[in-house]
């Protein structure tokens, strides 16, 4: 296979503004859309992109911190990086003086994400490939050696992640079938929190029109009978079987989540997100046990594959909402993924890159881990900005075939690309 070694890393600070309204919920307003974002350049033309979500400010402190953790990626061989990249990335994370800064969350874990995630996307461009396709060429154990497992020993080991990929291998070809078909998605956009009634209706008229049959509502209002009709609201337009997701984004303290869940249960929600503050996995299991049936998802802010271990161990969470653009990266996903299907939990990334580098994680996810193909959040605000924008057509994300992760952003390429 033909060389391609890593000649220079550049960051680029990268923001666009959204919308009124977009983009709200219950905790953030007025952000914008804006991707720390990593540029891994080899000597023969091409170039990995790898971006991580930030909502504006502190941007640049990503970019920043990118650089800091880059030392020794220069010069290094994209194949003979990657075929063991599970090592690379604990140095990267364990470095003796940027750990302290952490550990593993936090702007330092966001500049680990962004170069994890290019050089995933200069690997799959160097094989021509797209990233959907190289994960699944691997071998079980090529697989594994991307991942980081440490601190997850006691739960799942070397060996048991690649036992769990092992014993899929064997009905890969019955799941094959969703590369056609396309992976199912939800409409994320009809509902941010600062929307007006009418503008909800008519964004849920619109994605219905559109194929769409599952849709998020933010809430966490001062006054939570404003959720409360709201969340009504949108049940009756969408309709009995549709799906319906209520995203509270940490509002709520432990006993306002349980009064406020117990209400909401009129609406049916498939799952409550994010109910009450990020870190207390004791609330979210006494949550858990108090609102019972009413799943409990989370991901967004769960800042590492340490502590979804622990909420799974806890029992204090339902749907695992992990994003490659939020943990350390596509690498760290894939763990937490294997992690979710040892505890028989589902995987519904939250998607901070707009779906972009996700739709293939979830192929990979369905056909090579055995996760249900539930479906994968739609959020359109960016497409416009991406030179592979993720297709959604009837509902459904479009298989991408394009070489590497769909992370590349127009006009965002290194200052100089040499070409032989």
């Amino acid at each position: 296979m033909k060389p391609h070694r890593i000649i220079s890393l550049e960051t680029r600070d990268v923001r666009f503004p959204l919308h009124e309204g977009a983009g709200s919920d219950a905790v953030h307003s007025g952000s914008a859309y804006a991707f720390a974002t990593t540029l891994l350049a080899s000597g023969d033309g091409l170039y990995g992109t790898g971006i991580v979500l930030t909502l504006g400010q502190g941007n640049q402190l990503v970019c920043e911190a990118i650089q800091l953790l880059a030392s020794g990626l220069v010069g290094a061989e994209i194949e003979e990086l990657m075929a063991n990249f599970g090592a690379v990335a604990q140095r990267l994370a364990q470095h003796p003086q940027l750990r302290w800064l952490g550990p593993h969350k936090g702007i330092i874990h966001l500049a680990l994400a962004s170069l994890t995630n290019a050089c995933f996307d200069l690997w799959a461009k160097a094989r021509r490939i797209p990233l959907w396709r190289l994960l699944l060429d691997l071998s079980p154990t090529e697989l594994v050696n991307l991942l980081d497992l440490s601190y997850l020993e006691d739960v799942l080991t070397d060996k048991e992640a690649t036992a769990i990929l092992q014993d899929q291998l064997s009905s890969r070809t019955g799941r094959e079938e969703i590369l056609t078909r396309g992976y199912p998605g939800y409409d994320r956009s009809v509902g941010w929190f600062h929307y007006e009634d009418s503008h909800i209706k008519e964004l849920t008229r619109a994605a219905m029109s559109h194929g769409f049959r599952a849709f998020k509502l933010k809430v966490g209002s001062p006054d939570w009978q404003r959720d409360l009709r709201r969340a009504s609201m949108l049940r009756e337009l969408a309709g009995p079987d549709a799906l319906i997701m209520l995203d509270a984004n940490q509002q709520w303290t432990f006993p306002q989540a349980v009064n406020i869940c117990q209400a909401l249960r009129t609406a049916s929600p498939y799952f409550i997100e994010e109910p009450t503050h990020p870190d207390d996995i004791r609330a979210h299991q006494k949550l858990a046990e108090a609102i019972a049936p009413v799943p409990i998802a989370l991901g967004e802010h769960v800042p590492n594959r340490v502590m979804f271990k622990n909420f799974m161990q806890a029992g204090a969470v339902h749907f695992a909402q992990v994003n490659c653009t939020r943990v350390a990266g596509i690498s760290e996903f894939l763990t937490i993924s294997l992690l979710a299907r040892k505890f028989g939990l589902p995987v519904v990334p939250h998607v901070g890159d707009m779906g972009q580098i996700h739709q293939h994680l979830v192929l990979f996810n369905h056909i090579a881990i055995g996760h249900q193909a539930l479906f994968l959040e739609c959020i359109p605000h960016l497409g416009q900005y991406f030179v592979n924008p993720a297709q959604v057509e009837n509902g459904v994300y479009v298989t991408p075939h394009d070489p590497g992760c769909s992370s590349d952003l127009k006009g965002v390429t290194p200052e100089k690309i040499v070409t032989k």
